[in-house]
């Protein structure tokens, strides 16, 4: 009974158990509790209310009875560890706020759940922060649940759960992929159609395991999707919107990269260099300065949709580029448009 982890890494963990042929009846949430570490009762109904537990293919409710040789899946978001208990008083940018849910845009260089050399200042610490003294209707104190990530150095729009039935009913949404995400990146080089759909098997890099990876074998890694479109086209590099079918770990910045045209900016996939026009000193002077202005690559998730868990209404939250991101496609606009003039 190993949890075989989701694409969000430890945000989500998958069980499936198969009953003994000596099982005696018995409700599934008194059954699973004593069988899944550190997993409450509450967190079990949570579970099965978000519809998030199926016995041999058919979503069941709490108060089910388990038979032999039944087959149980679970999906049970991940649970928060110890280092993260540090409220931190850092700026957050709220979008939206409800009972249910909080939709925050994490600026670039923020790291989104302490971890390894990243354990204080991140958007978790600031969450922890943000909700000390504050109840509920119920009286019971919230605490911030994660649902999903974006890399440290992406800016963008993220949902974060305030209890735990809304954490059930959104890690559920995230893994069956109905989140509808999209992100606006500018790329290097000039793409060669106006739409495209990139795809292929992703997983760490065999040469360097901190970035990702495309093989074009099934058994190498997960199926990836993200599909383009192109805004606007500078020669140099385009602005391109990108919806998620999947969301896998670097996704989008790997999926450009292997098809040569990596994210601007994007040091570790090769990004932060000139890989298109000339290496005279004007050009090459304003592409590092263009680079400076980034606090990280050029991409911010800009749209996120769902079912919001209450209402089970669909619910849709945009934010605008950020300050650094939009200076930079303006320079683009000038420099292109002052080198058409000039010639």
């Amino acid at each position: 009974m190993n949890p075989e982890q989701d694409f969000n890494e430890d945000l989500f963990e998958h069980y499936r158990i198969v009953v003994d042929k000596g099982q005696s009846l018995l409700r599934i949430d008194k059954f699973l509790v004593n069988r899944i570490e550190n997993a409450s009762r509450t967190k079990i109904q949570n579970a099965a209310r978000a519809g998030n537990i199926l016995v041999n293919n058919r979503v069941v409710k709490p108060n089910y009875k388990v038979k032999p040789e039944d087959v149980i899946s679970i999906l049970l978001p991940g649970e928060p560890h110890e280092i993260e208990n540090i409220p931190e008083d850092i700026p957050l940018n709220i979008i939206y706020e409800d009972e249910d849910v909080l939709i925050v845009n994490k600026p670039s260089g923020m790291v989104v759940h302490p971890a390894y050399a990243n354990y204080t200042g991140t958007l978790f610490n600031a969450l922890l922060f943000y909700f000390l003294g504050k109840t509920d209707k119920a009286g019971q104190k919230i605490f911030p649940w994660l649902v999903h990530r974006i890399d440290k150095d992406t800016s963008g729009l993220l949902i974060i759960a305030k209890n735990e039935l809304a954490q059930a009913k959104l890690s559920h949404q995230f893994y069956e992929h109905s989140i509808k995400r999209e992100y606006t990146a500018l790329v290097w080089g000039d793409l060669e159609n106006e739409t495209g759909t990139i795809e292929g098997y992703i997983n760490r890099s065999q040469k360097d395991r901190r970035i990702m990876t495309i093989y074009e074998d099934p058994e190498k890694g997960r199926a990836s999707i993200t599909h383009y479109r192109v805004i606007k086209r500078w020669d140099y590099v385009t602005l391109v919107n990108c919806s998620l079918e999947t969301g896998r770990t670097h996704q989008i910045r790997a999926h450009f990269a292997s098809i040569g045209h990596p994210l601007f900016g994007d040091t570790a996939y090769g990004g932060r260099q000139i890989l298109k026009g000339s290496l005279y000193s004007k050009y090459k002077q304003f592409v590092e300065n263009s680079f400076s202005l980034l606090k990280g690559q050029a991409l911010h998730a800009r749209t996120i949709g769902f079912i919001h868990p209450s209402s089970h209404q669909e619910v849709y939250f945009e934010s605008e580029l950020p300050a650094d991101f939009q200076e930079v496609i303006e320079r683009w606009d000038r420099y292109v448009m002052g080198r058409n003039f000039a010639s």
